[in-house]
């Protein structure tokens, strides 16, 4: 079984200060965050929404560095939410923060643009982990549901002409099976006796191939097609 918290390309740092938005309706929530991002010199909550319409609006005036975003939202949901704010503001990260760990929410989220998926009731530790990972350029996976999409996903799809185009090299299909892995470039190369800077070459003619946004999108892709 494959079991991923993370899959990053880069260690978490945040040496400058960040702004988070906070995207949830319980009152309680909401000042259990705001305790949270308080402790922490280089974070701070800019502004807050109740429902998806005023995450989107919120999301536009102050332009976040990262969105917290729940699901279960008055008004339009939170993976329609992230759809509209990563349309507009490409650069901004979300972490999606929700009770759901079923196959179908997770898999809603990311492919909604969402850069990380946490479940509620994580530590204070975990969350700010889970954030740091994603302001740092990585993609976060909660433990309670990494292992169980990855292994779901397995399966492959119906339609096995999909593969026909894709045409990976001996050497791609080697990277690719790192990349689902969770492995970094740095973990790659040194896994296969390559340069970072090879790896990275791979990975992103891997990306063209599968006609990928980004790692996770790759990996999630790769899984469902059966390529590993």
């Amino acid at each position: 079984m494959l079991t991923v918290t993370a899959i990053t390309d880069t260690q978490p740092n945040i040496s400058q200060l960040k702004t988070i938005l906070i995207v949830e309706d319980d009152p309680m929530m909401q000042v259990g965050l705001l305790m949270v991002l308080k402790r922490q010199p280089n974070l701070t909550a800019i502004a807050q929404a109740v429902n998806g319409n005023e995450a989107v609006s919120a999301a536009l005036q102050h332009k976040p560095d990262i969105a917290l975003m729940d699901i279960d939202l008055p008004g339009i949901d939170g993976i329609e939410a992230t759809q509209q704010i990563k349309a507009a503001l490409p650069d901004t990260r979300i972490l999606m923060l929700t009770h759901h760990t079923n196959q179908t929410q997770v898999m809603a989220a990311l492919s909604s643009g969402a850069h990380g998926y946490c479940v509620k009731g994580t530590n204070p530790e975990q969350l700010l982990a889970a954030i740091t990972a994603v302001l740092s350029g990585s993609t976060y996976l909660d433990a309670l549901v990494a292992s169980c999409i990855l292994q779901n996903l397995k399966t492959p799809l119906p339609d096995r002409h999909a593969t026909d185009d894709i045409n990976l090299t001996e050497r791609e299909m080697q990277v690719l099976q790192e990349l689902v892995e969770g492995k970094s470039n740095k973990q790659i190369a040194a896994q296969l006796g390559i340069s970072v800077h090879t790896a990275k070459g791979h990975i992103e003619m891997i990306l063209v191939k599968l006609e990928a946004s980004d790692r996770t999108h790759a990996a999630v892709k790769a899984l469902r097609l059966g390529l590993v």
